[in-house]
């Protein structure tokens, strides 16, 4: 199914996103009024050390008005790729520059009014190089055993969803990487 936007307002043109108010008719031949965040998309990183331990990040997120843990994540600059974005990210936020890049995939977190799309990626390799953190993030790095980062899903501590997937993606991507027939 499909559907034909008829005429877009914009409601607020931010530094990150635009949101707009669209009027569509919908495959059924029904009109609505959606609201749609328009995003550039972002890649988010699993950075994991030789001894498969995963660096998080505790980072403090208003719109929860709480710290959670975080794999570390940015949202794409313009004309930037999902790579690129994925090393400069990795890097800024963790203080590890990674010598290695996996492409585990691309999810889209809220299909319900959001076109944003995040690319996730293994980093191996790592070099501890500094934190280069923007004004606005306030980031605490912490390595935690995978086999631990993936109980503190199970347990709640770890609720962020591209966190979840991207340690669940790494888990799998290891398991098969490990397990190949030589």
């Amino acid at each position: 199914m499909s559907a034909r936007i008829n005429h877009t307002k914009t409601l607020y043109r931010g530094r990150v996103f635009t949101l707009e108010k669209e009027n569509v008719t919908l495959g059924n031949g029904n009109t609505a009024e959606l609201d749609v965040i328009h995003h550039p998309g972002a890649a988010a990183m699993v950075p994991l050390t030789d001894d498969d331990q995963v660096i998080l990040l505790r980072q403090y997120r208003h719109a929860i008005r709480r710290n959670i843990w975080e794999i570390p994540a940015g949202t794409l600059e313009p004309g930037e790729d999902h790579e690129s974005c994925a090393r400069r990210e990795v890097e800024e936020e963790t203080g590890y520059r990674a010598a290695h890049l996996v492409r585990l995939g691309q999810i889209i977190p809220v299909p319900g009014y959001s076109d944003e799309t995040i690319s996730l990626y293994l980093c191996t390799g790592l070099t501890l190089t500094g934190q280069n953190l923007d004004r606005d993030e306030q980031i605490t790095v912490q390595p935690v055993p995978l086999s631990a980062a993936l109980a503190m899903i199970s347990s709640g501590e770890i609720q962020d969803a591209k966190t979840i997937t991207g340690l669940f993606m790494t888990r799998d991507h290891l398991d098969t990487a490990r397990h190949v027939p030589s």
